[in-house]
C-alpha cells in the first residue's frame, strides 16, 4: 500500500475529511482525529484503534502494526507499516479506527446502510 492508497480509504469513510495535525495530513470524523499520514516517517500511518482492537491488529500482523510509543499507544494509537499492508487489512484497521471516533448516529446509520 501506499501513502495515496491510505488517504483514499480514510478519506472514503462516511463524512471523513482531511486536514492536518502538528505538519502531518490527518482524517477526521466528527471533528475527531481516527487516522494520520507520514508518521512517524515516510511510509508509515497511524490508526486510534482501542487497546483490544491494538492487541489484535499487532498479534496478527506484527510487520504492519506497531503501538505507538508512549501513552498514546497504551490507549490505542498504532503505527502502521504501509509498505508491507494489504488492502484488505489496511480497510479493516481504518474502518474500525473511523468507528471508534464517529459519532454514534453515524456508526448506526453506516451500519443500516450496509446491511441493507
Amino acid at each position: 500500500m501506499t501513502a495515496n492508497d491510505f488517504r483514499r480509504l480514510a478519506s472514503a469513510q462516511p463524512e471523513a475529511i482531511e486536514s492536518s495535525h502538528m505538519d502531518h495530513p490527518d482524517f477526521r470524523v466528527g471533528g475527531k482525529i481516527f487516522a494520520t499520514l507520514g508518521h512517524p516517517a515516510e511510509g508509515w500511518a497511524m490508526v486510534k484503534l482501542t487497546p483490544e482492537q491494538q492487541h489484535y491488529f499487532s498479534k496478527a500482523e506484527p510487520e504492519v502494526f506497531v503501538p505507538v510509543k508512549g501513552g498514546w499507544g497504551r490507549r490505542g494509537a498504532t503505527s502502521v507499516n504501509l509498505k508491507v499492508a494489504s488492502k484488505k487489512t489496511l480497510e479493516k484497521a481504518v474502518r474500525a479506527a473511523w468507528r471508534n471516533k464517529a459519532p454514534k448516529r453515524l456508526v448506526e446509520q453506516f451500519r443500516q446502510d450496509t446491511e441493507q
